[in-house]
Protein backbone atom coordinates (compact mmCIF):
# COMPACT_ATOMS: atom_id res chain seq x y z
CA UNK A 1 0.00 0.00 0.00
CA UNK A 2 1.04 3.73 -0.81
CA UNK A 3 1.34 6.84 1.71
CA UNK A 4 -1.22 8.14 -0.10
CA UNK A 5 -3.96 4.84 0.27
CA UNK A 6 -2.39 4.65 4.08
CA UNK A 7 -3.34 8.64 5.18
CA UNK A 8 -6.03 9.12 2.60
CA UNK A 9 -4.23 12.20 1.11
CA UNK A 10 -4.01 12.27 -2.41
CA UNK A 11 -0.85 14.23 -2.98
CA UNK A 12 2.15 16.14 -0.86
CA UNK A 13 3.02 19.36 -1.03
CA UNK A 14 6.71 18.25 -2.58
CA UNK A 15 8.60 14.73 -2.58
CA UNK A 16 10.44 15.67 0.53
CA UNK A 17 7.38 16.20 2.55
CA UNK A 18 5.65 13.04 1.26
CA UNK A 19 9.35 11.28 2.23
CA UNK A 20 8.59 13.03 6.05
CA UNK A 21 5.19 11.69 6.03
CA UNK A 22 6.43 8.25 5.21
CA UNK A 23 9.04 8.28 7.36
CA UNK A 24 6.95 9.51 10.28
CA UNK A 25 3.95 6.76 9.56
CA UNK A 26 6.38 4.22 9.19
CA UNK A 27 8.35 4.93 12.39
CA UNK A 28 4.76 4.62 14.19
CA UNK A 29 3.91 1.38 12.30
CA UNK A 30 6.75 0.22 13.20
CA UNK A 31 6.20 1.16 16.70
CA UNK A 32 2.84 -0.29 17.35
CA UNK A 33 3.89 -3.82 15.75
CA UNK A 34 7.12 -3.97 18.45
CA UNK A 35 4.79 -2.82 21.20
CA UNK A 36 2.64 -5.76 20.72
CA UNK A 37 5.00 -8.18 20.93
CA UNK A 38 6.47 -6.30 23.86
CA UNK A 39 3.04 -5.73 25.75
CA UNK A 40 2.73 -9.67 26.99
CA UNK A 41 6.00 -9.34 28.69
CA UNK A 42 5.09 -5.85 30.35
CA UNK A 43 7.71 -3.93 29.18
CA UNK A 44 7.47 -0.53 27.10
CA UNK A 45 9.91 0.28 23.85
CA UNK A 46 11.75 2.13 26.01
CA UNK A 47 12.60 -0.27 28.68
CA UNK A 48 13.75 -3.36 25.89
CA UNK A 49 16.05 -0.47 24.75
CA UNK A 50 17.42 -0.13 28.34
CA UNK A 51 17.80 -3.99 28.70
CA UNK A 52 19.72 -4.54 25.16
CA UNK A 53 21.62 -1.52 25.58
CA UNK A 54 22.83 -3.43 29.01
CA UNK A 55 23.15 -6.60 27.60
CA UNK A 56 25.05 -5.50 24.81
CA UNK A 57 27.46 -4.12 27.89
CA UNK A 58 26.98 -7.24 29.68
CA UNK A 59 29.06 -8.09 32.00
CA UNK A 60 30.27 -4.81 32.70
CA UNK A 61 28.35 -2.03 34.14
CA UNK A 62 27.04 0.96 33.06
CA UNK A 63 25.88 4.58 33.91
CA UNK A 64 22.57 6.04 33.62
CA UNK A 65 24.66 8.69 31.71
CA UNK A 66 26.33 6.02 29.46
CA UNK A 67 22.25 4.54 28.96
CA UNK A 68 21.42 7.91 28.13
CA UNK A 69 24.11 8.09 25.23
CA UNK A 70 23.08 5.06 23.59
CA UNK A 71 18.86 4.67 24.36
CA UNK A 72 17.21 5.40 20.50
CA UNK A 73 14.68 7.61 21.88
CA UNK A 74 17.06 10.47 23.41
CA UNK A 75 13.76 11.99 24.99
CA UNK A 76 13.47 8.84 27.63
CA UNK A 77 13.64 9.43 31.51
CA UNK A 78 16.37 6.23 31.65
CA UNK A 79 16.32 6.99 35.75
CA UNK A 80 13.12 6.18 35.64
CA UNK A 81 12.89 3.57 33.28
CA UNK A 82 15.79 1.73 35.64
CA UNK A 83 13.77 2.14 38.33
CA UNK A 84 10.58 0.55 36.81
CA UNK A 85 13.25 -2.57 35.69
CA UNK A 86 14.82 -2.71 39.31
CA UNK A 87 11.10 -3.18 40.61
CA UNK A 88 10.97 -6.07 37.77
CA UNK A 89 14.19 -7.35 38.72
CA UNK A 90 15.70 -6.97 35.59
CA UNK A 91 18.32 -4.79 36.67
CA UNK A 92 20.91 -4.31 40.03
CA UNK A 93 21.73 -0.65 40.79
CA UNK A 94 25.70 -0.77 42.83
CA UNK A 95 27.75 2.24 43.74
CA UNK A 96 30.18 2.97 41.34
CA UNK A 97 33.93 1.92 42.59
CA UNK A 98 35.40 4.27 41.12
CA UNK A 99 33.35 7.72 41.67
CA UNK A 100 30.82 7.79 44.48
CA UNK A 101 28.23 10.01 42.90
CA UNK A 102 28.09 7.74 40.29
CA UNK A 103 25.62 4.16 40.37
CA UNK A 104 26.19 1.43 37.88
CA UNK A 105 23.50 -0.17 36.21
CA UNK A 106 23.81 -4.31 35.26
CA UNK A 107 21.34 -6.78 34.12
CA UNK A 108 20.41 -9.50 36.02
CA UNK A 109 19.83 -12.93 34.48
CA UNK A 110 16.24 -12.26 34.58
CA UNK A 111 16.46 -9.41 32.17
CA UNK A 112 19.11 -11.50 30.07
CA UNK A 113 16.45 -14.32 30.06
CA UNK A 114 13.67 -12.14 29.11
CA UNK A 115 15.83 -10.46 26.31
CA UNK A 116 16.77 -14.41 25.30
CA UNK A 117 12.83 -15.64 24.64
CA UNK A 118 11.92 -12.11 23.04
CA UNK A 119 15.20 -12.35 20.82
CA UNK A 120 13.17 -15.06 19.04
CA UNK A 121 10.25 -12.67 18.83
CA UNK A 122 12.09 -10.39 17.59
CA UNK A 123 13.31 -12.50 14.43
CA UNK A 124 9.54 -12.68 13.50
CA UNK A 125 8.90 -9.11 14.15
CA UNK A 126 12.38 -8.20 12.15
CA UNK A 127 10.49 -9.99 9.05
CA UNK A 128 7.80 -7.38 8.53
CA UNK A 129 10.90 -5.58 6.39
CA UNK A 130 11.62 -8.95 4.80
CA UNK A 131 9.47 -7.49 1.77
CA UNK A 132 13.01 -5.56 0.94
CA UNK A 133 16.22 -7.23 0.02
CA UNK A 134 19.17 -7.41 2.07
CA UNK A 135 21.05 -4.46 -0.49
CA UNK A 136 17.59 -2.25 -0.24
CA UNK A 137 17.23 -2.78 3.82
CA UNK A 138 20.75 -1.71 3.89
CA UNK A 139 20.02 1.23 0.95
CA UNK A 140 17.12 2.34 3.01
CA UNK A 141 19.42 2.59 6.18
CA UNK A 142 22.12 4.04 4.20
CA UNK A 143 19.61 6.46 3.21
CA UNK A 144 18.46 7.28 6.67
CA UNK A 145 22.02 8.24 8.05
CA UNK A 146 21.88 10.45 5.10
CA UNK A 147 18.95 12.49 6.23
CA UNK A 148 19.91 12.88 9.63
CA UNK A 149 23.58 14.21 8.73
CA UNK A 150 21.72 16.66 5.99
CA UNK A 151 22.23 20.30 7.13
CA UNK A 152 19.27 23.02 8.25
CA UNK A 153 17.56 24.09 5.01
CA UNK A 154 18.73 27.30 5.94
CA UNK A 155 22.39 26.38 5.67
CA UNK A 156 21.83 24.91 1.92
Amino acid sequence: MSIEKDIKQASFKSAHSKAMVNIVYTNNWLATLQMEVLKPYDLTLQQYNVLRILRGHHPEPITVIGIIERMLDKMSNASRLVDKLLLKEMVVRRECPNDRRAVDILITEKGLDLLAELDVLQKQWEQQLYGLTESEALQLSDLLDKLRQSPPESEQ
